[in-house]
């Protein structure tokens, strides 16, 4: 902006640049909308840019892993348990969902890295999973619409096994976790590519590689 006074004329310049902190707080709902943008952002390798992605990653990772633990068999028939209720129920969500969201988001990375490291990528392992943390934000959104939805639908039967919770109506909210896991898949393909500036192709068989992993690791559990 110009601003001219008694002849002299002086340059006023305004920043709107958003702080770092800000700015990934911000791409958490634009994952959903523009995701390419914000997998870009991932390349930038500045110390406090890197620092601002902790806090939006930490609820991303924790509402996905509270959505993973309220979809098992265990979530479904705490209320069948005269210790629980809702008051535990909740609490129980709270700390299973933390503990898996960030083994998960660990171990998911791990396999990741292995799948880009055999396709000739030189990228971090920090990089590397925080690529899984952003492609779970549709995993994360499922929380806080089909919970919601359940609870509405069902009420306490939601933690009941055998309850009301039970035929269409509940086939159906499955069907749509399953899209949201679905739509967060997609986006880890998407994500490998943009930030690797990779192929679809090459993109896919990286993440098909973490998979191989992945399940190799859970055969040789389950044979333990």
């Amino acid at each position: 902006m110009r601003i001219r006074s008694f002849g002299v004329s002086e340059s006023v310049t305004t920043s709107d640049e958003l702080s770092p902190s800000r700015a990934w707080w911000l791409r958490v709902p634009a994952t959903l909308l523009s995701p390419r943008s914000v997998f870009f952002a991932l390349r930038e390798e500045d110390d406090e840019d890197v620092a601002a992605r902790s806090e939006p990653l930490l609820l991303v990772i924790w509402l996905a892993g509270i959505a993973c633990v309220l979809a098992t068999p265990t979530a479904s028939g705490l209320l069948d348990d005269p210790d629980y209720d809702s008051l535990l129920v909740a609490i129980w969500a709270f700390i299973a969902g933390g503990l898996y969201g960030f083994v998960g988001y660990f171990v998911i990375g791990l396999a990741l890295l292995f799948g880009v490291r055999l396709l000739g990528s030189l990228g971090s392992f920090r990089r590397t999973r925080q690529v899984v943390g952003f492609a779970l934000v549709p995993l994360a959104l499922s929380l806080l619409i089909v919970l919601p939805l359940r609870l509405a639908v069902y009420g306490g039967d939601t933690f009941r096994a055998g309850g009301s919770d039970e035929g269409a109506g509940e086939d159906v909210l499955l069907s749509v976790e399953l899209a949201f896991a679905a739509w967060s898949l997609v986006l880890l393909v998407l994500g490998t590519r943009v930030v690797h500036g990779w192929t679809w192709i090459r993109a896919a068989m990286a993440a098909g590689g973490a998979a191989a992993l992945l399940a190799a690791a859970l055969g040789v559990f389950l044979m333990i």
